[in-house]
C-alpha cells in the first residue's frame, strides 16, 4: 500500500480552533508554542489541526483576516519544531458532523462558500511543503456519498489551481467509517490520501459519555471483551444504528484481530487504487479504566504499525479524550510511545 510519508504518528489539537468558544480569549490561551514543543518532544511527526468555517468567515462569508493568525502561528511553530501539519476543515457553513441540520449537500450557495474557503487556504499555504489539506471532517449521511464525491472532485480542482502538489485528504461517509472508504471516488491525482476514523467498539471508547442520551454516566466496560458482551451493551446504551459497525464486523473477541478485520476493506481499496490510507482520529474517552484504555491503544497501535497506517490520536487536551488531562496522567508515559 502506498505510504503517507511524514504523517505516521501524530495527534489532534481538537478544541482549539474547532468545537470551541469562538473568542479571542480562548484562541490565545488554549494552545501555545510550548504545547507544540512538547508534542515534538514525544517524537511524533505531525499535528492534525481541526478548524471551523466560523473561525475564518462570518455569516456573510466575509474573511476574518485576524483569525488566520492562529493558523499562521501553528504553522510557524510546526516549522520550528520539525512537525508536519494537516489543516482539517472540521465544520463548514451548513454542515456539522455533530448536528442534524446539514443543508450543505443540497445548497449550491453553501457549496460555493466551501470552494471559496479552500481556494483562499490554498493561496495562502501552498508554499509550505509540510502542510496537507483535509477537505471536510466526518461526512455523516450515507445518502450523500455520491454528492460528496462530486463536491470533493470540484474542490480538488479548485485547490490544484494554486497548490498542484499539496496532499489532499478525503474521508467517506458514516463519519469517515473504515467500512465506507470504498464509496470514495477513484483518486483524482497522485496526491490524494484516503482517511478514516476509528472509535470502535463505540460502547467502549464512548462509555459513560454524558452527551449520549441513552448512555448511563455510570456505565463501565473493560477492554478486551467478548463480542457478545459488547454487542449486548451497545443495544442497551447506544442509540439506534450506533451498533451497525459491530454488527458488520463479527469476531469472537474484541481484540487486535478486531482491528485487523475492521481495517481490511479500507486497506484493500487503498492498495488496489494505490492511495495512502490514514486514520485521522482514534481514542478513548477519559471515563474508561486506565488499564483497559492502555490495552486498546496497544492493540490498535500494533495493527497500525503492521500495515504502516499513519494516524493522529484524538486528542492532545480537553474534549473528554485529552491524553494530557489529569485522567491519563498515570499512564501518559505509556501511551505516548503508542501514538
Amino acid at each position: 500500500m502506498k505510504q503517507f510519508n511524514g504523517y505516521k504518528r501524530g495527534i489532534n489539537l481538537g478544541g482549539w480552533l474547532s468545537q470551541c468558544e469562538y473568542t479571542t480569549e480562548h484562541y490565545n490561551s488554549f494552545i501555545s508554542e510550548s504545547d507544540i514543543e512538547r508534542i515534538a518532544g514525544w517524537k511524533l511527526d505531525h499535528i492534525r489541526l481541526p478548524f471551523d468555517y466560523q473561525l475564518l468567515r462570518d455569516d456573510n462569508d466575509n474573511i476574518l483576516e485576524e483569525n488566520y493568525t492562529y493558523i499562521d502561528n501553528c504553522i510557524k511553530w510546526c516549522e520550528k519544531y520539525n512537525l508536519n501539519l494537516i489543516l482539517d476543515l472540521h465544520k463548514t457553513a451548513g454542515f456539522s458532523f455533530d448536528e442534524n441540520v446539514n443543508t450543505f449537500f443540497e445548497n449550491s450557495e453553501l457549496q460555493e462558500r466551501f470552494y471559496s474557503l479552500w481556494i483562499d487556504i490554498a493561496k495562502r499555504y501552498s508554499k509550505y511543503d509540510f502542510i496537507a489539506f483535509e477537505l471536510l471532517n466526518e461526512v455523516v449521511e450515507i445518502e450523500v456519498a455520491d454528492k460528496w464525491n462530486e463536491i470533493a472532485e470540484k474542490t480538488v480542482k479548485c485547490i490544484r489551481e494554486y497548490a498542484p502538489d499539496t496532499k489532499i485528504i478525503i474521508g467517506g461517509v458514516q463519519n469517515n467509517s473504515a467500512l465506507w472508504v470504498h464509496k470514495l471516488s477513484m483518486p483524482y491525482d497522485e496526491n490524494i490520501v484516503y482517511t478514516f476514523h476509528f472509535y470502535e467498539p463505540l460502547i467502549f471508547t464512548h462509555q459513560s459519555a454524558y452527551w449520549i442520551d441513552t448512555m448511563s454516566e455510570d456505565f463501565k466496560i473493560e477492554y478486551p471483551c467478548s463480542y457478545d458482551e459488547y454487542l449486548k451493551a451497545s443495544y442497551k446504551y447506544l442509540p439506534k444504528n450506533n451498533s451497525d459497525f459491530l454488527e458488520a464486523v463479527k469476531v469472537p473477541n474484541i481484540d487486535a484481530d478486531f482491528f485487523r478485520t475492521s481495517f481490511a476493506d479500507a486497506i484493500r481499496v487503498a492498495t488496489e487504487r494505490n492511495v495512502p490510507l490514514y486514520c485521522g482520529e482514534y481514542g478513548v474517552i477519559d471515563r474508561a479504566l486506565d488499564d483497559s484504555a492502555l490495552r486498546w491503544f496497544k492493540d490498535i497501535s500494533g495493527v497500525f504499525n503492521e500495515y504502516n497506517i499513519g494516524r493522529a490520536a484524538w486528542t492532545y487536551k480537553s474534549k473528554d479524550f485529552g491524553i494530557t488531562d489529569e485522567h491519563y496522567s498515570a499512564i501518559l508515559d505509556d501511551i505516548i510511545p503508542l501514538l
